[in-house]
């Protein structure tokens, strides 16, 4: 049982560096047939309210995305990547996989419910899902993919994931696409130096360090001066830092990364 707005403002990114502002978002390429003027952008906001629940304790599922109208595929694509980002996170026992956004909403009050009644003062279950054009250059659209789920406890946990898409190639291209082949090793050599850097910045010592290690991440936006890479809550440090983003100027993966992906 729930209710929907949804408002759809158009927005185009074709002919100019227009700025509007992830599971499965690296988990592989996609391609789309655009529209024959460029790739144009709608907003899409969805609130989806629980009923028949306490006052002051129902869930909610709130949507603020993207769909691309000349490019239904990757309006999916990003859909799904949003709804895998919101699954798993309760601690319900429900592993069904959904495909709408209205499916998700019945699913998380489902177990908002359920959670209820093993815990009555249980506060309401929210989840928000976030999408936004993160960066745009040299034909390179970065999406940023946001989700914060709160299922009870101290605080909700947020997630971040980045979508590439390549508009000459027509794909949403991941981190294997984009380096060179046999340059993982070397990718990972550069992402351990801007983690060194990072530490510094954060006055962390050697205990944190080897507390918080670090791990190998392909969740990485390529911006034409850096490249940025997120880590999420508990990743490579304790929930307070937040999502650390480490970042590797352009210059360092010259060699590493291919061409294409550097050009500014």
């Amino acid at each position: 049982m729930f209710c929907e707005a949804n408002v759809s403002i158009a927005r185009r990114l074709a002919g100019g560096g227009v700025m509007l502002g992830v599971l499965a978002v690296l988990g592989g390429c996609q391609a789309w047939s655009p529209a024959p003027e460029g790739l144009d952008v709608e907003r899409v906001k969805k609130r989806f309210v629980e009923r028949d629940c306490p006052a002051g304790r129902c869930a909610t599922v709130e949507v603020g995305s993207l769909s691309f109208p000349g490019a239904p595929g990757l309006s999916e694509r990003l859909r799904d990547d949003l709804l895998s980002m919101g699954s798993g996170i309760t601690n319900g026992e429900s592993e069904a996989v959904v495909s709408s956004w209205e499916e998700y909403a019945q699913t998380f009050f489902d177990e908002a419910k359920a959670a209820r009644e093993r815990v009555p003062e249980l506060p309401g279950y929210q989840a928000v899902f976030k999408a936004e054009v993160y960066d745009r250059h040299a034909e390179l659209t970065t999406i940023k993919l946001d989700s914060y789920v709160f299922t009870g406890g101290a605080h909700g946990m947020p997630l971040t994931e980045f979508m590439v898409i390549d508009e000459r190639e027509k794909r949403v291209v991941t981190l294997d696409d984009m380096l060179r082949e046999g340059q993982t090793p070397a990718y990972r050599e550069a992402l351990s130096r801007a983690h060194l850097r990072w530490l510094e910045e954060q006055q962390a010592g050697a205990d944190f360090a080897e507390s918080w290690p670090l791990s190998m991440n392909r969740n990485v936006a390529p911006f034409a001066d850096e490249w940025r890479v997120r880590y999420n809550a508990y990743d490579i440090a304790p929930y307070s830092y937040g999502q650390p983003e480490l970042r590797i100027p352009a210059q360092a993966l010259e060699g590493i990364v291919k061409p294409r992906y550097l050009e500014r």
